[in-house]
């Protein structure tokens, strides 16, 4: 199969702009919940998700948390320039530019970039008493390296100035400016290590009470960590996959995780796509490991990697390769990146059930969908048009269980 000519028009159906949830519900767990099992489509809310799962079975997050990304700057000349934070490059670590006490440099894209003609921003943050100061370094490919600096009178972090002074981020399409709620609402209740510029919207819906009947059926918990990027939000413009270029995001998972999801297999729950590409990937990595490839201190799926490597090893066998080297290498936690694409034809090698959102069309979420449950994805859509289902980030969910 020729993955790569794989038509966007075969993966696009008529979304209407009322469809899309501007704004969340008032309790996280009240979404409507779509269920496809053994080709059959129903309905129920997500507050009866836990009896949809069976002992034994472990249900992976993603508990990256989202930062308020967005730093508006004002001109001597009164322009406005907006500042969005991407991903850090000197220190290149997320919690390591985050703790830095004077300054840093991040990959950033620039609202108004034309208006930027090199000079010194300062913005007064007037809760921490500090000045922020931004400097363009140079253009990149996605925006351009800004050097933050600040002053002030106390010991402050880059986390206290985008946690003081930044906006959430949310999503383009909801054509709105974000209000205070959404620092709240657009956020996992299981968010720990800052770094996304998106949540994982499958895990708006959980709560503490839908997590502790989930535990009561005697299933597991697994977390790993995946940096969702803006790119999450690229829209495809190609007409066909080969000619879309995937976003590279990173990923963080520790020894006990991957152990965790060794003993489950057959039995994972992917909670949303990041951590679905986050799992499928660890295979590729460790399909690298058993191959010897050479650069294993910069460990990196590739876009197509999952169509063109060696695919005639178990999951466990490349799993267990993956730990052996981590553990051999000494590390608590794998950290490695991904620009993996799933489109329909790829084979799933960890992934048994996935809950996610309602996607936008012609996009590389709704192309992970279809490759999961097959042509059956536009029956899904069309129940879920035809049943006032609430579509994106703030939307409803569906719980999603592989065609055998």
């Amino acid at each position: 199969m020729n993955f790569k000519s794989i038509r966007l028009s075969e993966y696009d159906y008529p979304l209407d702009q009322k469809r899309i949830a501007k704004y969340p519900l008032s309790h996280r767990d009240s979404s409507k919940l779509l269920i496809y099992r053994n080709n059959i489509v129903s309905e129920s809310s997500f507050t009866s998700i836990p009896e949809l799962f069976n002992e034994g079975q472990s249900i992976v997050f993603n508990n990256t948390k989202v930062i308020q990304a967005r730093l508006k700057f004002k001109k001597s000349t009164g322009a406005s320039i907006e500042v969005f934070l991407l991903n850090p490059i000197s220190p290149n670590d997320y919690q390591l530019s985050f703790s830095t006490i004077d300054q840093c440099v991040w990959n950033c894209v620039v609202g108004n970039i034309k208006r930027w003609k090199g000079e010194v921003l300062e913005q007064q943050i007037p809760s921490l008493n500090a000045i922020l100061v931004a400097k363009m370094l140079s253009r990149s490919s996605d925006g351009a390296f800004v050097e933050f600096s600040w002053r002030s009178s106390n010991a402050i972090t880059f986390a206290d100035i985008v946690t003081a002074y930044g906006q959430v981020p949310i999503p383009p399409y909801l054509n709105r400016e974000p209000v205070n709620a959404d620092k709240h609402t657009y956020q996992t209740i299981y968010a720990k290590p800052e770094g996304s510029v998106a949540a994982p919207t499958a895990g708006l819906h959980f709560t503490s009470s839908v997590i502790g009947k989930i535990k009561d059926i005697g299933c597991s918990f697994t977390e790993v960590t995946l940096h969702v990027g803006a790119g999450t939000f690229k829209p495809v413009k190609s007409d066909t996959v080969g000619e879309h270029e995937m976003h590279t995001e990173r990923i963080y998972v520790t020894k006990e995780a991957i152990k965790n999801i060794i003993s489950s297999l057959g039995n994972i729950v992917a909670v949303g796509t990041t951590s679905m590409r986050t799992l499928e990937s660890l295979y590729w990595l460790g399909v690298k490991v058993i191959e010897g490839e050479n650069n294993l201190t910069n460990l990196h799926v590739n876009q197509w990697d999952g169509y063109q490597l060696n695919d005639s090893y178990s999951s466990k066998q490349s799993l267990e390769a993956l730990l052996n080297y981590i553990i051999a290498e000494g590390l608590d936690y794998l950290m490695a990146s991904t620009q993996m694409i799933i489109v329909p034809g790829y084979t799933f090698r960890v992934v048994d059930t996935l809950i996610t959102n309602f996607h936008q069309p012609r996009s590389t979420l709704l192309l992970l969908v279809a490759a999961f449950i097959g042509d059956d994805w536009k029956k899904v859509y069309e129940y879920a048009i035809n049943n006032d289902f609430r579509f994106l980030s703030y939307g409803d969910s569906s719980i999603l269980f592989k065609s055998k």
